[in-house]
């Protein structure tokens, strides 16, 4: 079953502009995983620190597999960016 990941991150005061550029070079990365079907990176409109990337994935399963193809040091090193840490929740539209 199809599914969609959203996932909530805000950049502390000043890193704002760190965070999205760190959130948009790992986008082709996301998107070259199996089982990936889009993924889109979102800033609000009314506070630049809140940030959003909205994955669509073939099924969970494919999504944590996914998980280790962003570099732990690479990760590691955007840690300094985040306000708090990043959260994330599935969706679907199936009932």
């Amino acid at each position: 079953m199809p599914i969609t990941r959203i996932n909530h991150f805000e950049a502390k005061p000043g890193a704002e502009q760190s965070l999205y550029e760190f959130l948009q070079s790992v986008i082709a990365t996301i998107e070259n995983c199996s089982g990936c079907l889009g993924c889109q990176l979102l800033r609000s409109v009314d506070n630049p620190a809140i940030i959003v990337i909205v994955e669509q994935w073939v099924d969970v399963g494919a999504h944590q597999r996914a998980a280790s193809a962003i570099p732990p040091e690479q990760l590691k090193a955007a840690f300094e960016f985040f306000a708090k840490p990043p959260s994330g929740s599935y969706y679907t539209d199936e009932n």
